[in-house]
């Protein structure tokens, strides 16, 4: 076990709990996931969306410096009109920010945030962060490990979309939040991008899930067929839950920028990517959606 994980904490509040990470993938609907988490009985997700922990600590593949967004987050509540004391009494995610800051300088604070908004009827607690799909196997050994120290069920999460337009909506996602990278135009400096493209590479996290955690506690589920009844028991399912009818016509975390993929860009990006649609072929068979640019 990893040296620092040895002296973490034990929090006696989460005993019993189930702490479900969904680790991707990136532009695949996780923030539609995460609103309806929170519409489930017994269900807890954290009010930040995107706790970003364990991969601060492998950051490899990193889009950002997560730890300095930390920080920028918990400015933005502090600079907020009104008295900041009264404002951190009664907004989740300015407490939340406080928490997520902590973490910088001490592991436990992560549990710690996770106890601190257990409510009465909570069972399951939620951390969806898309970005945990690049992690790597340390990494994703390293989560095991760092959740093997409390009394919790850890249930994981991946969500596939169809490889071509979960990269291209990735892009336009990234131009829309710094227009600098225009990476609509600039498409080629994408694909080249190791970063971007780990974020793609299903084969490597699909792996990479499959050999380090046991089956009973992975969930894989596909963007296309994601807000029907039967994937949504699915998940209910696995981690716990009652079943719920969801909202699916509400979009959270929507790409504004729409422009359609460049002719070259689109058979670039099949050539490149031809490898995760065998893949997906192979590992999942008859559940890869028919609709697949395969």
């Amino acid at each position: 076990m990893y040296e620092a994980i040895q002296n973490l904490q034990k929090f006696d509040a989460l005993n019993g709990k189930t702490l479900f990470i969904c680790v991707g993938a990136m532009k695949s609907a996780t923030s539609w996931v995460h609103s309806y988490l929170s519409t489930l009985d017994g269900v807890t997700p954290s009010p930040l969306k995107e706790v970003h922990f364990f991969n601060m600590k492998f950051a490899g593949h990193a889009l950002g410096d997560m730890d300095m967004l930390a920080l920028k987050r918990l400015k933005f509540h502090i600079e907020q009109s009104g008295d900041p004391a009264i404002n951190l009494q009664g907004r989740e995610t300015f407490q939340a920010s406080v928490d997520r800051a902590q973490m910088i300088y001490d592991d436990n604070a992560y549990f710690a945030h996770f106890a601190r908004i257990c409510e009465t009827d909570t069972k399951v607690l939620c951390d969806i962060t898309p970005a945990y799909s690049v992690l790597g196997p340390a990494g994703f050994d390293y989560l095991k490990s760092f959740c093997a120290t409390q009394d919790i069920r850890l249930k994981l999460l991946f969500i596939m979309r169809d490889p071509i337009d979960r990269m291209w909506s990735q892009m336009r996602h990234m131009t829309q939040t710094n227009p600098d990278s225009d990476l609509v135009i600039n498409w080629a400096k994408g694909f080249a991008s190791p970063s971007i493209c780990a974020r793609a590479d299903y084969r490597g996290v699909v792996g990479d899930l499959d050999r380090i955690f046991a089956p009973d506690d992975l969930l894989y589920l596909f963007y296309e067929d994601l807000f029907t009844e039967s994937s949504l028991r699915a998940l209910a399912d696995h981690i716990g839950a009652d079943y719920r009818p969801a909202d699916t016509k509400t979009r959270h975390n929507e790409t504004k920028i729409v422009t359609d993929m460049p002719a070259a860009a689109f058979s670039a990006a099949k050539e490149l990517l031809a490898p995760q649609y065998a893949f997906c072929t192979s590992r999942f068979g008859d559940r890869v959606p028919a609709n697949w640019q395969v």
